[in-house]
């Protein structure tokens, strides 16, 4: 006899599986479709930031920021995540979550040709991205265990934010000098997320199932689940704070030591294009217990490493790019597996994706602005890498301790 949750498994993948007329061939067609959309989804949450880092000095000369602005353009959109992360379950809920996911990447189309128009759009429009973003970035891990992804499938879905980052960190700098400025640079990624809109509206046929995880979202833990659920969000919290720190002030750290800005723009995609692989094979990784007993910790230390010698300056910037890059974006794949292989079920993937990943983008949008504000003190960035190492080992702890945990039912 099945348990509950296996049954609400095989009432979302039975769902999206059939098709009306019964035929296999269908089926895969729209089972791929689906797929493909949700990876076109997972490009277009990462350029709005990356594009922003790599040219943060030549908007605050276009917009007149001071330090304290450009902090907080800086780290705007990841504190936006934390404050939206309830908006994508609640959107689902009403709509499905193809069509939420759908909704999100046509205001984000929206938010990034708005938020250039003047200097006063600027934040407000990147707010508004914040927003879409974490909707996007929210109710993938549900959409993707709706329609049974393998941790392949997992894994090419958290591959594709390190898409995207790449080509916002390697592009938006050969744009701005074509168009001769800035804005039309930012502006021009609302393509994309148009594209990934008109893919999403496509799927609309096909999954009653993705609607019920956000139908059946229960916003009470539990109490047998909430050490996982800490466990899991405090594991994304740490990663993607080392991670948005590296993406955010990377590019500025590297033009302090003599760097021209497309250079720095071309090592932060390296940063993304070298940990492409790692991100896929993460989220595989996240379902054998016995290697993550070595592997999950051991990115904490790796990252201990790279952070310390960045500090000391011990090798060239690239060598240590290329480390960070590669264990950041294994954290990162590892942190998106985890919610997806720890919930027992779509509907308990809901809720348990908004926790995590909205007190984990919280966390990190404070703690960029906190370490940017801690070089402007110290006038330096020993002082916010040492501290970056010490949150390494506190994401190596708490992944010791995570893949100890069972999968749990939030509903």
């Amino acid at each position: 006899m099945s348990s509950p949750a296996e049954r609400a498994r095989g009432v979302d993948e039975g769902t999206v599986l059939s098709s009306p007329a019964g035929h296999p061939t269908a089926t895969g067609a729209a089972r791929a479709l689906a797929l493909t959309a949700a990876l076109l989804v997972g490009v277009n949450l990462r350029p709005a930031i990356t594009s922003v880092s790599t040219l943060l000095d030549a908007l605050s000369h276009t917009y007149g920021l001071d330090p304290l602005q450009r902090g907080i353009l800086g780290a705007l959109p990841i504190v936006t995540f934390g404050l939206a992360a309830p908006l994508g379950p609640l959107l689902a809920r009403r709509i499905g979550v193809h069509r939420a996911l759908a909704t999100a990447m046509v205001l984000l189309a929206v938010a990034l040709g708005v938020r250039v128009l003047a200097s006063w759009t600027l934040l407000p429009g990147t707010c508004l991205a914040g927003i879409a973003i974490m909707i996007g970035a929210t109710l993938l891990p549900p959409f993707l265990k709706s329609l049974g992804a393998s941790g392949l499938w997992v894994g090419l879905s958290s591959m594709s934010f390190g898409v995207g980052a790449a080509l916002g960190a390697s592009l938006s700098v050969p744009m701005s000098r074509l168009f001769g400025a800035p804005s039309p640079s930012l502006a021009a990624w609302a393509i994309l997320a148009a594209a990934a809109a008109a893919a999403m509206f496509a799927v609309s046929p096909i999954p009653a199932a993705a609607a019920s995880a956000g139908s059946r979202m229960r916003t009470r833990i539990p109490p047998s689940a909430r050490p996982t659920v800490a466990l899991v969000t405090a594991v994304f919290a740490l990663q993607a704070l080392l991670y948005f720190s590296v993406t955010t002030w990377l590019p500025l750290l590297l033009v302090s030591r003599g760097a021209d800005a497309a250079h720095a723009g071309g090592l932060l995609a390296w940063f993304s294009i070298i940990g492409l692989i790692p991100t896929l094979v993460a989220p595989v990784l996240a379902r054998r217990r016995g290697i993550l007993t070595w592997f999950g910790p051991g990115l904490g230390v790796v990252m201990i490493v790279g952070f310390l010698w960045f500090a000391f300056d011990g090798s060239p910037d690239a060598v240590i790019v290329t480390m960070l890059g590669i264990v950041q974006s294994a954290a990162f794949g590892l942190g998106m597996g985890l919610i997806v292989s720890l919930a027992a079920d779509a509907a308990s993937a809901a809720p348990l994706s908004a926790i995590a990943q909205g007190v984990g983008y919280a966390v990190a949008g404070l703690g960029s602005f906190a370490l940017g504000a801690l070089h402007d003190a110290t006038d330096g960035w020993s002082a916010p890498l040492i501290a970056m190492a010490v949150i390494s080992a506190a994401f190596s702890v708490a992944v010791a301790l995570v893949i100890r945990r069972s999968p749990v039912s939030l509903h």
